[in-house]
């Protein structure tokens, strides 16, 4: 089985209004003191899954872009040094496209990046600013022309069921994408989490998203335009041409093994030497000074290990399959989890959602159909209640 290694760098230059993610926004960062740190929870991290064959390592933020070329090349170096790891190791970085960040492209392809993820969010000004992006429509353009240049393999992400965008809107927006795009498409909905300042502009009635009527007819005008443009959607949100899949993302989906370093950085993987089916998950500590000084102090900021076993097993291997087009390969199920995905469920919801076309069974897979992906979380609460 494959390892991944995801990498978190948590800074920003700004916190975007929509955006959950475990990001900070600091006016200094101690480049040296963060590389050193990275690389010391790195060693602790192989010490947790030794004896693997890494075949991704994703820098994931935050804004990995605004990391050091330098501090980003240690990493991938030191990635090779501690695990064995595939010969054609996918290296993908996330990066915003501003003029500033892409101009660094060049030194993050020659520290070792192969593909690169840009957070465009959309091509049209108003919604730009919107979405506090701090790059313009004209910036994206460029900056995926110099991925392009720079990188043998590059994607971008659109959120897309914006207040006030009509279907029209969105797909006049998609063909100037679909121009731009090479063999990768990452296709969000605007959803609003709590937490975020979208969340407190909505309760006060700031915006108003599309009904779901409207969402549903983007999403399935959005499917239907990327499967004719050769990029199928193999994963709810995201198209790729056949082969060109973001193969990190995939091990998360298969329910793969993956560790991660980072402040907040969550990993699932294997206990080694354990006699029964099960996985060992841990998270680091999320505030990135707390992150930092547990690692100079302990060696590592991990702040929760459990075990993964039995129904929480399953129902975190189904909830990660059924995303994915391809659904779950029953025999690599049953390897992982010590059951069979079918044989686990309960037999009247499954045929009855079946039935109602939102799942398929055959012999080898179980797998959500394009209608059931469209409301996967209903699908999902009527399979593991």
């Amino acid at each position: 089985m494959p390892l991944g290694v995801y990498v978190h760098w948590p800074f920003c230059k700004s916190k975007c209004p929509y955006c959950d993610f475990n990001s900070h926004v600091r006016e200094t960062i101690d480049a040296a003191r963060w590389q050193a740190a990275l690389l010391r929870e790195l060693e602790h991290a192989a010490r947790e899954a030794p004896g693997r064959r890494v075949a991704t390592l994703f820098f994931g933020g935050g804004t990995p872009s605004l990391m050091a070329p330098e501090t980003v090349a240690a990493v991938i170096d030191r990635t090779r040094e501690l695990w064995d790891t595939e010969a054609e190791l996918e290296i993908t970085l996330e990066a915003n496209p501003t003029s500033v960040e892409a101009g660094r492209f060049a030194q993050l392809a020659s520290a070792g990046v192969n593909r690169v993820s840009l957070g465009v969010q959309a091509l049209d000004e108003d919604a730009l600013r919107f979405l506090g992006r701090q790059h313009s429509a004209d910036e994206a353009v460029a900056a995926i022309a110099t991925a392009r240049r720079h990188f043998a393999r590059y994607s971008f992400d659109l959120i897309y069921a914006r207040p006030g965008q009509t279907e029209e809107a969105w797909a006049a927006e998609l063909e100037r994408a679909l121009a731009l795009a090479g063999e990768h498409l990452s296709l969000y909905q605007l959803t609003i989490e709590r937490g975020t300042r979208f969340f407190t502009d909505r309760a006060r009635g700031a915006f108003v998203l599309p009904d779901e009527e409207r969402s549903a007819a983007m999403f399935e005008r959005t499917q239907e335009r990327l499967s004719a443009a050769g990029l199928p959607a193999y994963e709810i949100s995201n198209h790729a041409r056949p082969g060109a899949a973001c193969r990190h993302n995939l091990i998360y989906w298969r329910y793969q093994d993956y560790v991660g370093i980072g402040p907040g950085a969550h990993g699932r993987f294997a206990a080694q030497g354990a006699s029964e089916a099960g996985k060992r998950a841990t998270r680091r500590s999320s505030g990135p000074e707390a992150w930092l000084e547990a690692v100079e102090r302990q060696g590592h900021g991990t702040a929760e290990t459990v075990r993964i076993a039995g129904r929480d097993l399953v129902e975190e291997a189904l909830m990660m399959g059924l995303r994915l087009a391809e659904g779950i390969d029953r025999e690599t199920f049953a390897a992982a989890t010590g059951s069979d995905p079918v044989a686990a469920l309960d037999q009247r919801r499954l045929s009855a959602l079946a039935e109602a076309g939102f799942i398929e069974v055959d012999a080898c897979r179980l797998r959500a159909t394009p209608a059931g992906r469209q409301r996967l979380n209903a699908v999902l609460e009527r399979l593991v209640a």
